[in-house]
């Protein structure tokens, strides 16, 4: 039970959920992902977003083949705060329990589009209820 709580423990710092000793997949909501009226922060996180993330996080969050959704619980602040997403754009993620692959470090965002991608990350994730 120790090493089950520890492996859960370690996936969700990294990046993906446990569930069982299964392998997450993106996760989807199954519903239309509700997009509210952004902050100035916000919007010119959605423009680095967009720039920088996209391609394997989805637009407006929600996952593709090769990178998972952050419209689930395990991305909220509670579960990863934003220096999770400052480490991860940073150092890269190696994967643990997701079929995604390792992320590689994104030295091309800047500190300050890093901010504000996260401020957006923030505000569709509250508008969806996470």
């Amino acid at each position: 039970m120790k090493k089950m709580l520890k492996t859960a423990a370690v996936a969700l710092v990294f990046g993906g959920a446990y569930v069982g000793g299964m392998q997450p997949v993106a996760m989807a909501q199954d519903s239309p992902t509700v997009i509210p009226e952004l902050s100035e922060i916000a919007r010119q996180g959605e423009v680095a977003y967009n720039v920088n993330c996209v391609s394997c996080h989805g637009i407006n969050l929600a996952g593709t083949d090769k990178g998972p959704t952050f419209l689930h619980r395990v991305y909220v602040a509670g579960h990863h705060a934003d220096m999770a997403f400052i480490l991860a754009a940073r150092r890269g993620v190696r994967a643990h329990h997701w079929r995604f692959g390792n992320m590689p470090p994104q030295p091309e965002i800047s500190d300050e589009d890093l901010g504000a991608v996260i401020t957006y990350i923030r505000e569709i994730q509250a508008a969806n209820g996470f």
